[in-house]
């Protein structure tokens, strides 16, 4: 089955790895073709941010930390990155958070009821910037399909990347699901809330301009 995403070297650190030990059963939910229930699972029913791919989770944290009344849910496949956030979550004393380690593919389309989401975020996915690798990429049908119907309407998708074939192509696969509107005209202004990352202040020190797409799921017919 194609696969969007590869697994990197990336050393498991002492802390991030005794974060996983002691904290992975609580914060953690299994993968399962059964839909989450996010009532039991935060014990509580405020809304919930799903977050594909976040990396190390510093910049997850920092929005959950800024949010406590809001819930996030994060989905990952890199182990080292999981354990940091768990990291982070420990050492900020945060309870709104939880992970799926999985790919974030089969996790929106088996375990994410539809119109249940109030956003998804996607920061820096990684572009496959190879012509023959294009096909992987999250962010293009029909999987903008699958997660525009996570999204409650009102509710909205927000993309950011540092390449700008990758933001063209987004911009033209988001503007054809019909049930999305964007909120902006072309690429969206950044947004006050989202933290700079590291890998952003790389990117930028590179020379690579960043591109945000904002789009938001339409009132149901």
């Amino acid at each position: 089955m194609l696969k969007s995403y590869v697994i990197r070297a990336r050393r498991f650190t002492d802390a991030q790895k005794k974060a996983y030990d002691s904290l992975a059963e609580n914060i953690i939910i299994p993968f399962s073709e059964e839909k989450i229930d996010f009532t039991r699972v935060f014990a509580n029913s405020e809304s919930v941010t799903m977050e594909i791919g976040f990396g190390m989770g510093i910049a997850t944290a920092e929005i959950a930390q800024a949010n406590p009344l809001e819930n996030y849910l994060g989905v990952e496949v890199h182990r080292p990155g999981i354990g940091r956030l768990l990291w982070e979550i420990e050492n900020r004393s945060l309870s709104n958070i939880r992970i799926v380690e999985y790919d974030a593919v089969h996790v929106a389309e088996k375990m994410i009821l539809q119109n249940s989401l109030k956003a998804i975020h996607l920061f820096f996915p990684d572009p496959w910037p190879k012509k023959r690798h294009r096909k992987r990429r999250l962010v293009q049908r029909p999987f903008t399909e699958t997660l525009a119907k996570c999204l409650k309407p009102g509710g909205y998708l927000y993309m950011v990347t540092d390449w700008e074939d990758y933001a063209l192509h987004a911009l033209e696969e988001l503007t054809a699901v019909s049930i999305l509107r964007n909120a902006y005209d072309g690429f969206a202004p950044p947004q006050s809330w989202r933290s700079v990352t590291k890998f952003e202040q790389k990117a930028l020190a590179k020379g690579h301009a960043i591109r945000e797409l904002f789009f938001v799921r339409l009132p149901d017919c």
